[in-house]
């Protein structure tokens, strides 16, 4: 120990003297080790702490399989191995009779949600075993920051009805600050309402996730294997026939899994992205140690020649080493704050579990694991290599401006390897850029110009009657195109890109589903006959929806491109006819439509749904029920802004209903670049990444060449005098760096052609190995780090003869 402290001493001491060199040095390590924590403080928040509920290792999820009510009744009552609760997130509901009518996000839940999860309610009770019924669930829970915003955080709000949908619902509670299953969007929990009497809602509505809690002795294997044998009787419980494959892969993992399978695999990129910046960092202040030991080489010569073993030496310059990671730790903890904040701005807002993240004490030991170990790789090589001085090299030393000789091939070898790990980064960044390039250029199939879109919302209620709801609707769009600067505006129950989905089982005519399967799946769309007007969707073929579509007689449909081309390939669509399942009505095809990006910019529709449909509001084209969809978007086309054209939809419709809300208004342009939110944070972080690794290094390769010319000073001056050129000296030095520059270029292409395939899921448009990407980043390394070489080649050709020789 009282060797330990008498090196560190010295060593603090020999730091203080190189103030140049430490801050340097500090500086490169304190990004490279920050920018790690920053991303391990994402990572360890959202994919290794802990969920926040009771006994979380017990908590499961049911994954690659969806239940309707009547299915998961069923699993509740016949699976042992665990408890189990479903919930349908995403629903909307109007909360009136107060004030301002306003729209809540709500999740449908069991009454067994709260105590799977043991989650405990800040104020009163969560809902108790059959409150998930029809009849007995007139209760809400609320969220925490809706008591407070909304309620003024009254604790007498708890057993007080207040007004859901036109429904009176009794508060029974209210949940904690922290609880935000099954995401920070939901402001209320209501219950399923399960009613075996409607075979629609109970069977065909809310295909929910469920989730579990393993019981006292079960395991996971127990729980699949008893879920998959659920899983090969529960189709016969349904009213019609099941396709065979439905749910056929349905499994059981760990919930937390489940909850942040979506972000691993980035999240996880992201890491290693950061890793092959630290490692830059190493070899960066590895060069630099390299050099300043070459100004050492008398020291550590006297200490080896006063009998100082090899291991002594080299321990003493180890912990130097580790003296600047520690420094450099320290340093890297405020980037990591500034660096997290940046981050949590930089993702999307939905990505799980982002608000909880946090430098915690995980975080402080990785940093400081990730310190030591930085001080050890960047340490050893150069320490190793010194403390080979010895007895001859201090005589040596003692010839006028002699310098000992250090290893240009470990020089040589770092630079390559700041070379190949920028390279590899660079691709990656290349990849995304490329990849997010395509995105932004899809067409989405809609006009984005001046057009604004809002939600609106009446009760259920109010819409049970037909015509009611079809009048409010029309009076709507009469109101709202006779408006000042409104060129159009129409109706849509599902907004292309809006997050909603709707969907019903068609038969088609001419067209024979498969064996063991049923009628296909399709996207729904409801519209008013201006909708693909309004929002500048091409019709390919046929005329479209009349103006008196309303009517219902006779009955349309109109079909995107791709779907007529699957079902109808080298025929035209016009005049076939469409049903949907369960109605003995014919619809007649009227239009062909181009495809519209309806559920991401990737892709039209989900790989469930196997076409698209859209059909006129009218009393027979929408539901089941034949009621009309409750809940409408408008899309109006305007010279308005947003928030000019939402003041006006809310007087027309506190004029038309005051108790029917408008919500999400938002312009459509917002919409798709929301929806390129997530690849563009990716693509963004990366190439931040990529910037700073070549960066680093460039400065990697500027300090190799710097001090190659440094150290061949006097061979450069006897060259000159000899008669050599200004440009032979720069074509010596410029050969010298390229002979490594092109090295790094190769083995980072290689190892790139190796490690990208891991991007191929986060890539559109673009393959992993794209040579486009690979033959122009491979340029511009060249170009630029030719242009880092030629610094130093400068400096190198401003030699005087007379003057290097005299120092010699």
């Amino acid at each position: 120990m009282e060797t330990l402290l008498q090196d560190v001493r010295y060593g603090l001491r020999i730091l203080w003297k190189s103030p140049g060199f430490t801050a340097v040095a500090v500086v490169t390590l304190a990004l490279g080790i920050g920018a790690n924590t920053a991303i391990f403080s994402l990572v360890n928040g959202i994919l290794l702490v802990p969920l926040p509920y009771a006994r979380p290792a017990q908590l499961v999820s049911v994954t690659q399989g969806a239940y309707p009510r009547g299915a998961f009744v069923a699993m509740r009552d016949e699976v042992r191995s665990m408890e189990v609760a479903a919930y349908a997130e995403g629903h909307d509901f109007n909360l009136t009779g107060r004030d301002e009518p306003v729209r809540l996000t709500g999740t449908l839940v069991s009454s067994e949600l709260f105590s799977v999860l043991g989650a405990r309610p800040a104020l009163g009770r969560t809902f108790n075993p059959g409150e998930d019924a029809a009849g007995r669930d007139n209760y809400v829970i609320l969220s925490n920051a809706l008591w407070r915003e909304r309620f003024r955080s009254d604790p007498s709000i708890i057993g007080r009805a207040i007004e859901i949908a036109g429904v009176n619902r009794e508060v029974v509670g209210v949940m904690p600050a922290d609880f935000h299953f099954p995401s920070n969007r939901t402001q209320i929990w209501l219950p399923l309402g399960n009613d075996p009497r409607d075979p629609i809602a109970y069977w065909a509505s809310d295909f929910m996730p469920v989730i579990g809690r393993l019981r006292p002795g079960a395991t996971l294997a127990q729980a699949r294997g008893e879920l998959r044998m659920f899983q090969a009787r529960v189709g016969e419980l349904f009213p019609w026939h099941m396709p065979s494959d439905w749910n056929a892969g349905v499994s059981v993992e760990p919930l937390q899994n489940s909850i942040v399978s979506d972000v691993r695999t980035r999240l996880l990129l992201l890491l290693g992205a950061v890793g092959l910046i630290l490692l830059i960092a190493c070899a960066n202040v590895a060069n630099l140690t390299l050099s300043r030991a070459a100004t050492r080489e008398k020291e550590v010569a006297i200490r080896s020649a006063l009998g100082a073993e090899r291991a002594r030496i080299t321990r003493q310059l180890l912990t130097e080493s580790l003296l600047l990671a520690f420094v450099g730790g320290m340093a890297s903890l405020g980037m990591a704050e500034a660096g997290l904040v940046l981050l949590k701005y930089a993702l999307p807002a939905d990505t799980p579990r982002l608000a909880g993240a946090h430098i915690d004490w995980r975080v402080m030991v990785f940093t400081a694991g990730l310190s030591v170990l930085t001080g050890l790789l960047f340490g050893i090589a150069p320490a190793l290599q010194s403390s080979r001085a010895g007895f001859t090299q201090l005589l040596r030393s003692s010839e006028r401006g002699a310098t000992v000789s250090i290893s240009e091939r470990l020089r040589n070898g770092l630079a390559i390897a700041e070379v190949a790990f920028a390279t590899l980064l660079i691709i990656a960044a290349g990849l995304f850029i490329r990849s997010f390039w395509a995105l932004s250029h899809v067409d989405p199939g809609f006009q984005t110009e001046r057009l604004v879109t809002g939600r609106i919302t009446p009760n259920e209620n109010f819409c049970s009657d037909t015509g009611r709801c079809l009048a409010f609707y029309r009076s709507l769009l009469e109101q709202t195109q006779a408006a000042a600067g409104v060129h159009g505006a129409a109706l849509v129950n599902t907004l292309p890109l809006g997050g909603r989905v709707a969907k019903r089982s068609l038969d088609l005519e001419g067209y024979v589903a498969p064996p063991g399967k049923t009628a296909p799946l399709f996207w729904l769309n409801v519209v008013t006959p201006d909708y693909f007007e309004v929002m500048g969707i091409r019709m390919m073929a046929g005329n479209g929806f009349p103006k008196d579509a309303e009517s219902g007689n006779p009955a349309l449909a109109m079909v995107s491109e791709s779907t007529a081309r699957r079902y109808w390939p080298g025929q035209s669509a016009i005049g076939k006819h469409v049903r949907f399942v369960g109605e003995t009505e014919w619809r007649t095809v009227a239009g062909v439509i181009s495809d519209v990006r309806a559920y991401n910019l990737e892709t039209n529709i989900p790989d469930t749904f196997e076409g698209t449909v859209y059909v006129p509001l009218a009393p027979n084209a929408t539901q089941e029920d034949r009621r009309v969809p409750a809940q409408m978007t408008i899309a109006v086309r305007t010279t308005l802004d947003e928030s000019q054209m939402a003041a006006a939809l809310r007087r027309i419709l506190a004029g038309l209903n005051h108790d029917v809300p408008l919500s999400e208004v938002r312009t459509m342009g917002a919409i798709v670049s929301e929806a390129a939110s997530t690849p563009a944070s990716t693509t963004s972080l990366f190439v931040t990444f990529a910037g700073l690794a070549l960066v680093l290094g460039l400065v990697g390769i500027y300090g190799v060449l710097a001090f190659l010319v440094s150290k061949r000073t006097r061979e450069i001056g006897v060259r000159m005098a000899l008669g050599a050129q200004r440009r032979d000296v720069l074509w010596l030095v410029l050969k010298e760096g390229a002979r490594f520059t092109l090295t790094g270029i190769a083995l980072g292409l290689a190892g790139a052609f190796a490690v990208t395939r891991w991007l191929s899921s986060e890539l559109y448009g673009v393959g992993a190995v794209d040579p486009l990407t690979y033959g122009c980043v491979a340029a511009i390394m060249a170009l630029v780090t030719m242009l880092a070489c030629y610094v130093p080649a400068r400096r190198a050709m401003a030699v005087d003869p007379l003057t290097a020789l005299r120092m010699e």
